[in-house]
């Protein structure tokens, strides 16, 4: 039971550690590409209207959320010349708290399933382990079933009890390591964020301010 159980762990486990590593490359690969069009881009509109080709990308999502924000905060001021609207530090606050939004939205869909694997690396050991001690127990007590006392009629079920430990340890460290690599992922493409509003921000000041 205890085996059958780490190994549903190790390959649950081992399934999101394979789609977080395509997801996270996807990603990647996806901000390199918004970020290049959107500094060589002149129109938010047009910007707007290639966000369909760069789903799946944080960028484009926070872009998305930030530019229906700005539309309606230039048809909320209703001013007399639509060409040219002039957006006060009120509504650029707006913006600023729909990117931000729109961040902890995308980070939310980044760190699914991770607690998962924070889970797999902590309790499987001990779920080894448990196996172990009730093998050893089992061992024990048949031991006591023996004339003579010897290493050879304890040995083998020693050695199956540990089979346990080892199945739990193999289920945790892959998670651990791919834990801790997903994570510094995670703060990587937070940063990116960060610095895309920012400069978006700054392309607002400049263009409506």
């Amino acid at each position: 039971m205890i085996l059958l159980l780490l190994l549903a762990f190790s390959l649950l486990s081992w399934t999101i550690i394979f789609r977080k590593w395509s997801t996270f490359r996807q990603i990647r690969q996806k901000n390199h590409e918004f970020v290049d069009f959107f500094r060589k881009s002149a129109r938010l509109s047009e910007i707007h209207d290639a966000c369909k080709q760069y789903q799946g990308s944080p960028l484009s999502g926070i872009f998305t959320a930030a530019y229906h924000e700005l539309n309606a905060q230039i048809q909320a001021l209703g001013n007399h010349n639509p060409e040219s609207p002039v957006l006060t530090e009120r509504n650029i606050l707006g913006i600023q708290r729909a990117l931000q939004r729109a961040s902890a939205s995308e980070l939310s869909t980044l760190e699914k399933n991770m607690s998962w694997l924070a889970t797999t690396g902590s309790v499987t050991p001990f779920i080894g382990l448990l196996g172990t001690v009730v093998g050893i127990i089992n061992a024990f007590e048949g031991l006591g079933f023996e004339k003579t006392a010897s290493i050879q009629a304890v040995a083998p079920g020693i050695s199956e009890a540990l089979i346990a430990t080892a199945a739990g340890l193999f289920a945790a460290i892959p998670a651990v390591i791919a834990y801790n690599h997903f994570i510094s992922g995670i703060k990587d493409i937070a940063s990116d964020m960060d610095d895309f509003s920012s400069e978006f921000l700054n392309l607002v000041e400049r263009s409506f301010s």
